[in-house]
C-alpha cells in the first residue's frame, strides 16, 4: 500500500497514543453472561475489569472491538449492545480457532478487547423517519443497537426484514416480541423450512414485497456479501437512493487502526473509513 496514501492516519496510529498508552495493548474484560443464540452463535455480556475505564467506556452503533486471547490472535467484532449500566455485548460466531476458543469461555473468564474502532451509523439521519432494515444471519448483530435506540426514542417507523438458513439460526429471538410491542414491523424468512415452520421460505430480499419504502426513507443492510450486493440493488429498485442505503462491511482486520493494510479495499481502509458506508460510497473495486 502506498505509504503516502494515509500519512496523517499512519502518523496518528503508530506507537503510543497521546496518553503514552500502547494502542495495541488490549484491555481485560470479564464475561458476565453467555447467551446462546443458536448452535454456532453466542452473545457475551462483558464489562472492563478496570472499573474507572469501564465507567468511561463509550461506543457508537456500528463500531467494533478487536477481541483477543493469548496465542490465538485477534478478530474484529461489532457491538450487539452498546456500553450501558457497566456492561456491553458482543455476538460471536464460532468460525475459527480464536472464536472457537471464545465459545469455550464461561462467566468469570477474561477476554482481551481493544477499541472501539471505526465509524458508526448516522443515527441523526436515521431518527424520525421511515427505516427499512435488511439483515441476514449474524448480520443482525451490529444493527441491534440501532433498533434498540430508535425504538426507545419512539420517533421512527421501523421494518425489520430478517432471513436465516433455518429457523434455528435466528439470533436475538428473545427480543422479537418486545420489539414488536414497541412498534417494529417484523418479517422473517428461512432458506430451508424445518417441520413446524409456518413463515416465509426464500431469500431475505424477497421480503421486500412486504414493504413500500417512502422516497425519502432510508435503509440499513448487513449480512453475507452476496446478500448485501443484491439487497442494495433491490432497495434501489424500490426507489431508495444509494445515499440512503447504509451498510456495514466485514473484512479480515489485523490492527484496526489503519496500519497493517489487511482491510485495504480500493482507496479505502475499512477499519478507518468504515466499516459503515452508504451504497454510493462503497469502496471499489471490492464491493461486497
Amino acid at each position: 500500500m502506498d505509504s503516502q496514501l494515509y500519512p496523517s492516519r499512519r502518523q496518528a496510529g503508530t506507537g503510543p497514543d497521546r496518553t503514552g498508552r500502547n494502542i495495541y495493548l488490549p484491555d481485560q474484560a470479564v464475561i458476565r453472561e453467555v447467551i446462546r443464540e443458536n448452535p454456532l452463535v453466542n452473545t457475551y455480556v462483558l464489562s472492563l475489569c478496570d472499573e474507572l475505564a469501564n465507567h468511561r467506556f463509550t461506543a457508537a452503533a456500528g463500531q467494533f472491538l478487536m477481541i483477543s486471547m493469548p496465542h490465538l490472535g485477534e478478530a474484529p467484532i461489532s457491538f450487539s449492545a452498546l456500553p450501558a449500566n457497566g456492561c456491553f455485548s458482543l455476538t460471536i460466531r464460532n468460525s475459527g480457532s480464536l472464536t472457537g476458543a471464545v465459545h469455550n469461555l464461561k462467566p468469570g473468564d477474561i477476554l482481551g478487547v481493544r477499541g472501539p474502532y471505526g465509524n458508526g451509523f448516522p443515527m441523526e439521519r436515521l431518527a424520525g423517519g421511515e427505516l427499512v432494515i435488511l439483515a441476514g444471519g449474524i448480520g443482525l448483530a451490529p444493527l441491534r443497537p440501532v433498533i434498540e435506540s430508535l425504538l426507545g426514542a419512539g420517533s421512527s417507523r421501523l421494518s425489520l426484514l430478517y432471513g436465516c438458513r433455518t429457523q434455528e439460526d435466528f439470533c436475538f429471538r428473545d427480543d422479537f416480541d418486545r420489539w414488536q410491542e414497541l412498534g417494529l414491523d417484523l418479517h422473517l424468512t428461512v432458506d430451508q423450512a424445518d417441520p413446524g415452520w409456518q413463515g416465509r421460505v426464500g431469500v431475505v430480499t424477497e421480503l421486500l414485497d412486504q414493504v413500500e419504502p417512502e422516497p425519502d426513507g432510508m435503509a440499513l443492510i448487513c449480512g453475507p456479501g452476496i446478500m448485501i450486493r443484491f439487497g442494495i440493488q433491490a432497495l434501489q429498485n424500490k426507489g431508495l437512493a444509494p445515499a440512503s442505503i447504509i451498510t456495514t462491511l466485514e473484512r479480515h482486520m489485523k490492527c484496526g487502526v489503519g496500519i497493517c493494510g489487511h482491510c485495504h479495499s480500493g482507496d479505502r481502509l475499512i477499519c478507518l473509513d468504515g466499516p459503515v458506508f452508504s451504497a454510493d460510497t462503497l469502496p471499489e473495486p471490492n464491493n461486497p
